[in-house]
């Protein structure tokens, strides 16, 4: 969404900035926690919707509900619009810290609706991946995707696929698309301090998140 700054010199300008208050008040707030079993369906309707735009692999509803402990979902929480209304919670957002190996753990199906972006979720679900990754004892933190910056601008490095022979074995030589997929291999070294400290620095910026 495409934000207009209108200045206002006039006698309306100080009504006009409660209004911009008032409705920015009626945003449903956005926070992080760890996935459930339950929320698979929810999972799978947003990766599939999302499938052809972010180039993603399709995912079945039972991996899903096998492997939900592995994601970070972002949630649109209650909220009350100006009118008396609730909103419903609801999955905007998600991401799988999925092991390559006990070294090794992969982002895979990043994914964030297009009512949520531009609000920093895809940054903070990276970021709170990266802290659970160092956490449960992993050295390096890698993904795989046609646009890279992303990633790139999170601290992640250009490498060489042979650079993860773990995605290699585990995923790559049985895809289709093998040696001819399009995708750019990134990895993040992973220092517990940096990881957190970035991590502890969003949540002061953005305000408190689920810990996952």
């Amino acid at each position: 969404m495409t934000m207009r700054v209108v200045v206002d010199n006039g006698p309306g300008r100080k009504r006009r900035a409660s209004s911009s208050r008032s409705l920015k008040s009626t945003q449903p707030q956005i926070v992080l926690r760890a996935a459930i079993a339950a929320d698979a369906p929810a999972l799978h309707a947003l990766i599939a919707s999302h499938l052809e735009e972010g180039r993603l692999l399709p995912r079945t509803l039972d991996e899903l509900v096998i492997h939900a402990s592995r994601f970070v979902v972002a949630v649109a929480g209650l909220s009350t619009t100006a009118r008396g209304a609730t909103v419903e919670e609801h999955i905007v957002g998600c991401a799988e810290l999925a092991p390559l190996s006990p070294e090794v753990a992969e982002v895979r199906s990043l994914v964030v609706n297009r009512d949520a972006r531009r609000l920093g979720v895809g940054v903070r679900m990276v970021e709170e991946l990266a802290v659970r990754a160092r956490r449960e004892g992993y050295a390096r933190l890698c993904a795989f995707a046609h646009d890279p910056a992303f990633f790139v601008r999170r601290g992640f490095s250009l490498v060489p696929h042979t650079w993860v022979p773990e995605k290699i074995a585990h995923d790559c030589t049985a895809c289709p698309l093998f040696r001819n997929c399009g995708q750019y291999a990134i990895i993040l070294e992973l220092d517990r301090a940096s990881v957190e400290r970035s991590a502890n620095l969003r949540r002061t910026a953005v305000g408190p998140s689920a810990h996952v």
